[in-house]
C-alpha cells in the first residue's frame, strides 16, 4: 500500500472542540501500558488532559506514553500519585490491593476502571463498539481505518498498534467513535454504542466467568445495550452469537457464509490464504472484497466490518476499496523477518481457536517446509480451564516449544494446579510433537542449532514472547 494512504493519528496536544471538559485535567492511569490504557491516555492527552500514569514493568507502551508527554513511572507505590488529580483510571487487570488504588481511593479524587472512562469518551459520539471472543483487534482496526481513509475523521481505541492509523489510538473531528470492547470483567457492559457487533463467542476469561452460559449471558446484557435506533450486527453462523441477541431490542443483522445471514459472503476463492469474495446484503449483489491479510477467519471479520461502514455512511465501493488496503494489526501474523530462508513470523493468539486459524492461514499464506510453534500459554487458570482444547489446537504444527505459563491474574495456589509440562503431555497423547523448555534462552539456543532453509518460526501468545522471535531475528541478521 502506498505511504501516501497511511492514516497518521493526530499527536498535537491541541484539545478537540467537543473534549474542553478534559482540558487541563489531571489524570493519572494505574496499569498504563497496557494497550487499551495506553490508547486510552493519548486520547486524553489529544483532549487536553495532563497525563500521568505507572506499570508493574517497563515497556514500549510506556515509552509512547512518555514520549508523548505524559509522566510515567515503573513500578507501582502511594508515591506516584500526582499530588493534585482530578481523576484516577486503572485497568482490569489491576488488583484491589494495589498500594496506587488504595491511595487514590484515600485521597479523596474520582477513581474509576478503563471501561467506565471509555464508555466517557465515547458518549458525546456516535459509538461503535466491536465485541467477540476473537478478531476484535482486527475488526475495529479495519473500522477505523475505513471511515479514516474516507475522510469521517473518526476517533478510535483498538486493542492492538496499526501502522495505517500510526497506532492504537486517535481523535478526528468525525462523529464517530470506534471502540474494541472487551468482555473480561464485564467490562464491556460500560459501553453505550450506536451500531455494534459480536463476531463470536467462545469459552475465555473462566477466572470471571463461570462457564460458557455466563459468558452468553453477559453478550445478551452488552447486546441490550444497543439503543432501538442503533443496529446490531451479530455471527450467524455461530449459535452462542444467536442465543445471546435473542431478546436485542434494536434491529439485528446477521453475517456469515451460511445461507440466511442477511450480510452473506459467496463465491470465496484464495490464493496462498488471501481471500476474495462476493457480498450479498439481504440476498442482492453489494460488492465484491478482496482481502490483504490471510486466513479464512478474516472473511467474518470483513463481513463484520463491511456491515457496519455500510451502518456509518459509507458506500460499498469505498468499503471495498479500505478492506483492500487494510493490513491488519501488530501482532496478528506479523512477519519480523525473512532471511536465508528461514521465516520468522510473531502473533497474539493465547486461545485454542485463534492458535488453529492462524496456523492455518500460516500455512496457507508461507507455505513452509515445516512450521515450528513456540506457544508461551497465557495464564494458568485458561491453560488448566481449556487443556484439551489447547492440545487439539496445533495439528498444522511440526514443533511446538513451550516456555513456562505466562503469570498473570492468578493466584499462587492456581499457580500450583498447572504446568507448561502438562500441556506437552496432553499435546504429546494426541499426537503432536512438543517440547517444553521453561526459559527463553534455553528456546533461542535450541532454535539457533537447529533452524534450516523451509522453517516458519512463529511466536504466539498474550505474553512476552515475542521477545524470542526478536532475538532469533537478531542472530539471523548477524549471521546473513
Amino acid at each position: 500500500m502506498p505511504e501516501s494512504m497511511t492514516i497518521q493519528a493526530r499527536t498535537s496536544l491541541k484539545a478537540e472542540p467537543f473534549g474542553s471538559v478534559y482540558l487541563g485535567m489531571r489524570v493519572h492511569l494505574i496499569g498504563a501500558g497496557g494497550v487499551g490504557m495506553r490508547a486510552l491516555g493519548q486520547v486524553l492527552m489529544l483532549r487536553g488532559a495532563v497525563l500521568s500514569g505507572s506499570d508493574s514493568e517497563p515497556s514500549e507502551a510506556l515509552d509512547d506514553l512518555a514520549a508523548a508527554g505524559a509522566e510515567v513511572s515503573v513500578g507501582q507505590c502511594a508515591e506516584n500519585l500526582p499530588d493534585e488529580c482530578d481523576l484516577v483510571v486503572y485497568s482490569a487487570a489491576i488488583d484491589q490491593s494495589n498500594p496506587e488504588l488504595l491511595a487514590a481511593r484515600q485521597s479523596g479524587c474520582e477513581v474509576i476502571k478503563y471501561s467506565r472512562m471509555l464508555g466517557r469518551l465515547m458518549s458525546d459520539r456516535e459509538g461503535i463498539a466491536i465485541a467477540g471472543t476473537h478478531g476484535k483487534s482486527t475488526t475495529t482496526a479495519m473500522v477505523a481505518y475505513a471511515l479514516a481513509a474516507a475522510g469521517k475523521k473518526p476517533s478510535f481505541i483498538v486493542g492492538a498498534t496499526s501502522r495505517q492509523l500510526g497506532g492504537p489510538s486517535g481523535i478526528g473531528d468525525g462523529r464517530h467513535f470506534v471502540v474494541e470492547a472487551c468482555e473480561f470483567d464485564r467490562s464491556f457492559l460500560n459501553l453505550s454504542p450506536t451500531f455494534a457487533a459480536i463476531l463470536n463467542i467462545e469459552e475465555d476469561h473462566l477466572d470471571c466467568f463461570e462457564n460458557l452460559d455466563a459468558i452468553i449471558e453477559a453478550f445478551g446484557a452488552f447486546a441490550a445495550k444497543v439503543p432501538t435506533c442503533g443496529v446490531l450486527v451479530a455471527n450467524g453462523d455461530d449459535r452462542s452469537v444467536a442465543a445471546a441477541v435473542r431478546e436485542a431490542s434494536c434491529k439485528v443483522q446477521t453475517f456469515g457464509l451460511t445461507e440466511g445471514c442477511y450480510w452473506r459472503g459467496v463465491n470465496l476463492t484464495s490464493d496462498r490464504g488471501l481471500f476474495r469474495f462476493d457480498v450479498l446484503v439481504g440476498g442482492s449483489k453489494f460488492g465484491r472484497i478482496a482481502l490483504r491479510i490471510p486466513g479464512r477467519h478474516n472473511v467474518f471479520n470483513a463481513l463484520a466490518a463491511a456491515a457496519l461502514l455500510h451502518h456509518a455512511g459509507l458506500s460499498a465501493d469505498e468499503i471495498a476499496r479500505a478492506v483492500a488496503e487494510f493490513e491488519g494489526v501488530h501482532r496478528r501474523m506479523t512477519v519480523k523477518a525473512q532471511l536465508g530462508g528461514i521465516t520468522v513470523a510473531d502473533d497474539y493468539a493465547h486461545h485454542p481457536t485463534e492458535i488453529q486459524v492462524t496456523l492455518r492461514a500460516a500455512k496457507d499464506f508461507f507455505n513452509p517446509s515445516r512450521i515450528r510453534c513456540v506457544f508461551q500459554p497465557h495464564q494458568h487458570s485458561r491453560t488448566r480451564f481449556l487443556l484439551e482444547d489447547f492440545a487439539r489446537s496445533f495439528g498444522q504444527a511440526d514443533e511446538i516449544i513451550l516456555p513456562d505459563i505466562y503469570f498473570v491474574r492468578d493466584s499462587e495456589r492456581e499457580k500450583e494446579r498447572i504446568s507448561a509440562h502438562d500441556l506437552v503431555a496432553e499435546i504429546r497423547l494426541k499426537g503432536g510433537d512438543a517440547v517444553c523448555l521453561p526459559e527463553f534462552d534455553l528456546i533461542i539456543d535450541y532454535l539457533k542449532r537447529s533452524l534450516v532453509p523451509g522453517d516458519l518460526v512463529i511466536t504466539m501468545g498474550a505474553g512476552d514472547v515475542w521477545k524470542i522471535a526478536d532475538e532469533i531475528v537478531r542472530w539471523l541478521e548477524t549471521d546473513s
